[in-house]
């Protein structure tokens, strides 16, 4: 089991932050097989390019410090805050000494890849980690990157639904939401399938990190990074079903029509139009027209939270949801 022990001082310096280098650490780990499996519509868009990617770059050397339990730290480094992007990821990842890089490499290169003599080659070089870097970079840009904005705007939603969450519920209600596993107990937050022992968080809080390709949990407790749980975001499982299965007509479209109940399905945590818009993919101006009429219906309301407007359906709204399967 791991526990995190939580004084008040740890609450008020908790904070949340997105990773885009661990989001693509944590892709290129399943489409390698290191992890769990990607949805079979997802899996079937990024594997040629995957597999091209493995042959023409250096990826194999990349994909050989990743294992099932993780992977070294210059090639995720820990983030700022929600504004991190790739590129700020990247220049960390290609300013890591070469010493500080060979020391992680000789830690968690050593399973058969590793010992592939291509991949070895790239290893042991003196040019070992912007060869790497290059490499994942490629990887970004041709996997990750069209569809990054979709996905960063689902993880900033599901921060806002749980900042909304610690204001209306507490701190203990956020941390247990987060996944069946998790739980708050005599002051301190207990994942019972995480090991890890005890950790004091030492008045400097924890970092909490939303991801779509996350498992279930996953927590860092060593430097460089600070202690960290990272869990899976609100909508991923939606996300995942919507290119799992064809589209087919139900009662709820039939209903209202496509659009609208798209909006009513992705609204399982309350967000603003413009998280709807680029989440789903639709034109910002639309999302606030059927948003307008699903509220005239009496299917959502709408509440400012700071400088965002946030809907969420009415129990009217979860019941057609729920009733439309």
């Amino acid at each position: 089991m791991l526990r995190f022990e939580t004084s008040v001082e740890d609450l008020l310096r908790s904070r949340f932050a997105l990773s885009p280098a661990m989001d693509l650490c944590l892709l290129l780990r399943s489409l390698a097989g290191h992890d769990r499996p990607l949805p079979r519509a997802w899996a079937t868009r990024f594997m040629p390019a995957f597999e091209r990617l493995r042959r023409e770059t250096e990826l194999d050397a990349a994909l050989a410090l990743q294992t099932r339990h993780g992977g070294p730290d210059f090639v995720a480094p820990p983030p700022r805050g929600l504004s991190q992007t790739w590129a700020e990821d990247l220049a960390v990842i290609r300013s890591t000494p070469l010493e500080a890089a060979r020391h992680e490499i000789a830690a968690t290169a050593t399973g058969p890849s590793a010992r592939d003599p291509r991949v070895r080659a790239v290893l042991d070089s003196p040019d070992a980690v912007p060869r790497i870097a290059e490499a994942m970079d490629r990887a970004w840009h041709e996997l990750l990157a069209a569809d990054w904005p979709r996905l960063r705007a689902l993880c900033e939603r599901d921060v806002v639904h749980r900042v909304g969450v610690i204001g209306e519920h507490g701190w203990a209600t956020a941390i247990e939401s987060m996944h069946p596993g998790i739980a708050w107990r005599a002051g301190g937050i207990e994942i019972g399938f995480l090991r890890g022992g005890t950790v004091r968080l030492a008045g400097d809080g924890l970092l909490l990190i939303p991801s779509v390709f996350v498992g279930h949990l996953a927590a860092h407790t060593e430097a460089p990074w600070p202690r960290t749980l990272i869990y899976s975001a609100c909508g991923t499982a939606a996300l995942w079903g919507e290119q799992e299965t064809a589209p087919r007509p139900d009662a709820l479209t039939a209903l209202v029509g496509r659009a609208r109940a798209r909006l009513l399905v992705a609204l399982d945590a309350p967000a603003s139009t413009s998280h709807l818009a680029r989440t789903l993919a639709m034109a910002p101006g639309a999302v606030g027209d059927h948003l307008a009429i699903l509220r005239g219906a009496g299917l959502l309301v709408r509440a400012r939270s700071g400088r965002s407007v946030l809907y969420r359906r009415t129990p009217l709204g979860e019941a057609l949801v729920a009733g439309s399967g």
